[in-house]
């Protein structure tokens, strides 16, 4: 039984250690659009008018609100697996 927890732990940390790296790449891309935002003159710029400006805020916003909920949905996921863990080290520790 412990063998089946062992390999059960080693794939869910390997699919962890993906779910992490696809949340760097999107980390690493809602920084970029963020610094491209920050660069930005105050004024009012002369590309594509207020509206595509908005429009680009708009994408901007979506892609670090789709980050976030990335983070939370792998937070998520390693507290279930954790707990689903830890009963089955408690259920052998009893056997």
């Amino acid at each position: 039984m412990q063998h089946i927890v062992t390999e059960m732990i080693e794939h869910m940390s390997h699919s962890h250690e993906q779910l992490a790296r696809v949340l760097e790449a999107k980390r690493h891309v809602a920084v970029r659009m963020a610094q491209i935002v920050h660069a930005l003159p105050d004024t009012h710029p002369s590309f594509g008018g207020v509206g595509e400006l908005m429009d680009n805020s708009q994408v901007m916003t979506k892609s670090v609100v789709a980050y976030l909920n990335s983070i939370a949905e792998l937070q998520e996921s390693l507290a279930m697996t954790i707990s689903i863990v830890m009963k089955e080290m408690n259920i052998e520790d009893e056997e």
